[in-house]
């Protein structure tokens, strides 16, 4: 029993080992004084000052954020005012519309990115940021109907009824009763289509046409390859992602202390 314990042990350090190393090694080479990602030959900021000095990075950083950040927004709410109509529709028209929603989601990322390449270029629509950001609403829109749904099936429908029965009209009954109830929800389809939005690489680069940048492109397209900067960006994205899981730690943790 003992042995089984150990050998679980080792096999989940190897796994953590497997996992983090690179990421580790990514952290310490962006302080390296040289450009070697192999060979430390001492520490330095410099990489991270020529990351905020060099151009074409920080419009690919403004690119992406501006993009997910926008996309994120609308998608959220087309999404959720989708789910909520959907749970109020028959079931065939329900069952039908959740089916077409998962296609975006099951099919290969290069199948969208033509259809949005072949599509934009059907209408003759000029490919740039704004194509891109289209393309980005569109798929991150199924993640959220997929996220908000299932919650609001499980409301309580007696909710609509007795706010009605308390002379709430229907948008009060929107913002006060059913959109608290679902926030959770919410909040997790919009940090999956901002994850989709931030990382994607396929669909941006053929709705794009590759006239604007974000940072998957930028890094999918560099020809000198992988350069100590982008250890710099890769290492302040990582930090960011790091406080925001520490803080929702102690907010979760106070929370149930709290309780």
């Amino acid at each position: 029993m003992k042995s089984k314990k150990y050998l679980n042990g080792i096999y989940i350090a190897i796994i953590i080992a497997f996992i983090y190393i690179p990421i580790i090694s990514m952290i310490v080479f962006s302080f390296n004084s040289s450009k070697s990602i192999t060979t430390w030959t001492g520490f330095s900021f410099e990489w991270y000052g020529k990351l905020f000095n060099d151009r074409e990075i920080m419009e690919a950083i403004i690119n992406t954020i501006m993009v997910a950040v926008i996309s994120t927004i609308v998608s959220t709410i087309i999404g959720t005012l989708a789910a909520i109509s959907l749970s109020k529709n028959k079931k065939i028209f329900r069952e039908t519309v959740m089916g077409l929603s998962n296609i975006p989601i099951l099919s290969p990322e290069i199948v969208t990115a033509i259809a949005f390449f072949v599509f934009f270029g059907a209408f003759s629509i000029e490919k740039g940021l704004t194509t891109m950001l289209l393309a980005h609403i569109a798929f991150s829109t199924p993640y959220v109907i997929l996220t908000v749904y299932p919650k609001i099936k499980s409301l309580d429908p007696d909710l609509v009824s007795a706010s009605a029965d308390l002379g709430a009209t229907p948008r009060q009954t929107l913002f006060k009763v059913i959109l608290p109830q679902i926030r959770v929800a919410i909040i997790a389809g919009a940090a999956i289509a901002f994850t989709m939005s931030f990382d994607d690489f396929v669909i941006s680069y053929f709705a794009s046409g590759g006239m604007v940048q974000n940072i998957s492109i930028y890094l999918y397209t560099l020809k000198r390859g992988i350069e100590p900067t982008v250890n710099a960006l890769s290492t302040i994205i990582i930090i960011f992602i790091g406080i925001k899981i520490v803080y929702d730690y102690f907010k979760t943790s106070k929370n149930k202390e709290e309780e």
